[in-house]
């Protein structure tokens, strides 16, 4: 084999090795924007038993602006780029059903075990959390002190889901992201790393259907 034939081998082999990783980068674009437009349905081309309802196209939060429990103003790509699971409350008070998803969430977070780190928990309400309360009868807040019992959310948040990151925001804006809350309020939401809202999960879900989908996700999604 001639010198010049080998270089030009040489040549090829590098560039075919330098160009796979664009490749692979300008397919997995092509393919995320077809799904977000809604063009192609690419969970049920492969297939999928996810127990939680797919959120077709996935709608992105990033441009929302929020308020922290301070009242001072916090855009989401201030959070660390985690799977997130969102608990969305609507009024002045969370009730009993809003503190259930909470005490629920929470408990699906801390049974993710060596996953706990890659998965955040975050409330938003479409009032001010420093106003806000927790209406809930006493005695269904296990393990909560008699004397705070529907008392502020604030308080109640900072004490029994620390981690968790209240947020509050318009109540066109929770509208417009949580649509799905218009025809049941009993949901909460997934969004992933990127900030896209992708999935709901019912309230009659029980633990074990969650932590599959959840498995599921942080198994196929690498170090997201």
């Amino acid at each position: 084999m001639s010198s010049s034939h080998a270089e030009s081998q040489s040549r090829l082999i590098l560039l075919l090795i330098a160009g796979t990783p664009v490749v692979i980068i300008l397919a997995a674009s092509w393919l995320w924007y077809f799904v977000i437009q809604g063009n192609l349905d690419l969970v049920g081309s492969i297939g999928t038993s996810n127990n939680g309802k797919l959120i077709t196209p996935p709608r992105q939060i990033e441009q929302v602006s929020f308020r922290d429990d301070t009242g001072v103003p916090f855009v989401w790509a201030d959070l660390e780029r985690r799977w997130t699971m969102v608990i969305v409350n609507r009024g002045q008070e969370c009730d009993a059903a809003c503190e259930r998803r909470l005490y629920f969430t929470r408990q699906v977070h801390i049974a993710l075990g060596k996953e706990f780190n890659r998965v955040q928990r975050i409330f938003i309400n479409d009032r001010p959390i420093a106003s806000s309360r927790v209406a809930v009868p006493e005695g269904d807040l296990p393990g909560w002190p008699k004397q705070l019992q529907g008392d502020s959310l604030a308080e109640y948040l900072t004490t029994a889901h620390q981690g968790l990151v209240p947020l509050a925001v318009s109540s066109d804006a929770v509208l417009a992201q949580f649509p799905e809350l218009g025809e049941n309020a009993a949901q909460w939401f997934l969004i992933d790393p990127a900030g896209w809202i992708m999935m709901s999960f019912d309230d009659s879900l029980d633990y074990k259907a969650v932590m599959a989908d959840l498995k599921f996700l942080l198994k196929h999604s690498g170090g997201a």
